[in-house]
């Protein structure tokens, strides 16, 4: 079944209280799957776990300008409504606010935004200033507009392709006393390994295979993570460097909360407990993130 694609926030709050009411649960619980559309097939693993889990699924679709340092950027990003609401009837989605530019900034660029502060600078923070500022602006705004009645439960779910992004969002869950949950979908990667991006469609075929260095790179520091060794972090990136049509930005491996450097970051001490491997490059014109949770496996290391 298609969805209903509505475009002002009266029409998102009549559609859902509309379907919250006729659910057969009560209280009923809703999902929400903000996008800025380009839709591909981790975009679809967020809308079926969003489904699986609530029983009214709701999908935004929109470009936020607040996003993009450069104007060419906001204008090159691809638009593909009609196929991206073909994907989302596919898996299940009940609702798709796709609204314009003047619904949800009705007064123009909003005077007053929403700060990334520390945890936004560094990272992609350093490589896009006020990216992050600009996304916590709009996930707030959406996730106002799509809440659920009083007594329904509400979940929002982002991808952990971007770690950095998920890890802000949950702590502006926390330090703003909203009561969404934040639902993180693990990363959805090609046959090969790349992770799924709406950037990869632009990679020459060349390109793609090169990019593919990313991957095997963070999953050496996996399972090096896994068996208890040291993480030998320089070796990783002489991996990525050895592929000339990689451009590596960063490469790091940090606490999944706070993103700062963990001690055992480190050639020669052996890896424990938890972490997140960090990494960016320009792969050609186009640029690339990827991560990798780590994980000790003290069990694995005896064997």
């Amino acid at each position: 079944m298609s969805p209903r694609v509505l475009t002002t926030a009266a029409e998102l709050r009549a559609a859902t209280i509309e379907l919250l009411g006729s659910s057969r649960r009560h209280p009923a619980s809703l999902g929400l799957v903000p996008t800025m559309g380009a839709l591909h097939e981790g975009h679809a693993a967020l809308a079926r776990a969003a489904r699986k889990e609530n029983d009214v699924v709701v999908a935004t679709i929109f470009v936020n300008p607040l996003q993009f340092g450069d104007p060419a950027d906001l204008d090159r990003y691809p638009r593909t409504l009609e196929a991206d609401v073909q994907l989302l009837g596919e898996c299940g989605v009940d609702l798709v606010f796709a609204p314009p530019q003047e619904e949800v900034y009705a007064g123009g660029a909003p005077l007053v935004r929403l700060s990334a502060g520390r945890l936004g600078e560094k990272f992609e923070g350093e490589f896009r200033p006020g990216h992050f500022d600009g996304m916590l602006t709009v996930v707030a705004k959406l996730l106002h507009l799509a809440w659920p009645a009083a007594d329904a439960s509400y979940r929002a779910y982002f991808g952990q392709k971007d770690a950095q992004q998920l890890a802000l969002i949950r702590r502006m869950v926390s330090d703003l006393n909203f009561t969404a949950e934040i639902r993180a979908v693990p990363t959805v990667r090609s046959a090969e390994g790349l992770a799924l991006s709406s950037r990869n469609r632009f990679l020459s075929e060349k390109e793609a295979s090169a990019a593919l260095v990313l991957s095997r790179a963070l999953r050496l520091l996996a399972e090096r993570a896994s068996r208890c060794e040291p993480l030998d972090l320089d070796s990783a990136v002489a991996l990525v460097e050895s592929e000339p049509l990689v451009e590596l930005e960063y490469f790091e491996v940090v606490d999944p909360d706070t993103l700062e450097p963990l001690a055992f970051n480190c050639s020669l001490t052996p890896f424990s407990g938890e972490g997140l491997a960090l990494i960016a490059a320009r792969v050609g014109s186009v640029r690339l993130i990827d991560n990798q949770p780590l994980k000790a496996d003290p069990a694995g290391a005896r064997g």
